[in-house]
Parts: structure tokens; C-alpha cells; sequence
């Protein structure tokens, strides 16, 4: 299939899905595209998910500079239970994130998979793609599960 055709398809089934983060994404690649400055995109998949996760973090910490985030709120992380959680929850990401990169070094036509998955998971799961590699983090994840499984069935 051809690239111009997947991205209108993209298109259709973000709107079906009403995904308009999908819909958004595949017009701009589209139009792109047809006025030929598809010479980015090697700078845009390079930087693209740079950027997104940049402002993705300016949303996370708008509360912080807002001063919406007080003393109190800060020291309540150290010394409660759901404060604890989140550290922790924090932590497990971002080790989830690095073994993603790992997995992806390692085997890198995964992304395929994870890219097809993650469309799945807005369409259909109204999900929020955050980025590759906690997607592949949990990939590689539930692929020691999986062989851990298969192991004991062997």
C-alpha cells in the first residue's frame, strides 16, 4: 500500500474513531507530502518525538509555574501512600522506557508493531500515545512473560 493511500486511510479511520490527534497527524504528513517537502521527514521522525514529548512535559508542569502546585503538595509525594505510589510508579516508567529502547536497539522492526498497536489504542481504547518507548517497554515486558511462559510449557 502506498503511503499517500495509509495516510488517508489514517484519516478516515480518525475520524470514525474521532481521534482527531490521529486525523491531525496523518493531513499535516499528507500535506507534506504533496508539496513535496517529504525531505523532513527524516528531521521530523528524528525530532518529532523530541518535540512532542517537550510540550507534552510543558503541560505536566504548567501547574508548577502556575504556583497551583504549593510546599505542602510537594512534601504530601514524600509522606503518603498515593504520594509513595507515584514515586515509585515514576521509577518503574522510566526503567520500563530504557528497557523499551533496549528492545528496540535490539529489534527495531518491532516499532511496526507498536505504531499499528498504539493507533489500536486510541481508536479504540481511548488511549493517549505518550510515546515508543513505554510502548516497547511493555513489550518487552510481556515478551519475558511470554517466553517465561512458553519455558514452562516446554
Amino acid at each position: 500500500m502506498n503511503g499517500d493511500l495509509l495516510l488517508v486511510l489514517l484519516i478516515i479511520i480518525g475520524l470514525i474513531g474521532r481521534s482527531p490527534i490521529i486525523t491531525t497527524a496523518a493531513c499535516i504528513l499528507l500535506a507534506v507530502k504533496l508539496i513535496g517537502l517529504d525531505r523532513f521527514f527524516p528531521s521530523m521522525e528524528r525530532k518529532g518525538l523530541e518535540l512532542g514529548l517537550l510540550f507534552l512535559t510543558i503541560g505536566v508542569l504548567v501547574p508548577f509555574a502556575s504556583d497551583r502546585i504549593s510546599m505542602k503538595d510537594i512534601i504530601s509525594v514524600f509522606t503518603t501512600w498515593p504520594g509513595l505510589i507515584a514515586l515509585v510508579g515514576g521509577a518503574v516508567a522510566t526503567y520500563m522506557n530504557g528497557k523499551g529502547l533496549e528492545l528496540l536497539k535490539i529489534d527495531p522492526q518491532l516499532i511496526v508493531g507498536l505504531v499499528i498497536g498504539s493507533i489500536f489504542g486510541i481508536l479504540f481504547m481511548r488511549g493517549i500515545p505518550v510515546g515508543p518507548l513505554m510502548a516497547a517497554g511493555i513489550t518487552a515486558f510481556l515478551l519475558k512473560v511470554a517466553y517465561f511462559i512458553a519455558d514452562k510449557w516446554h
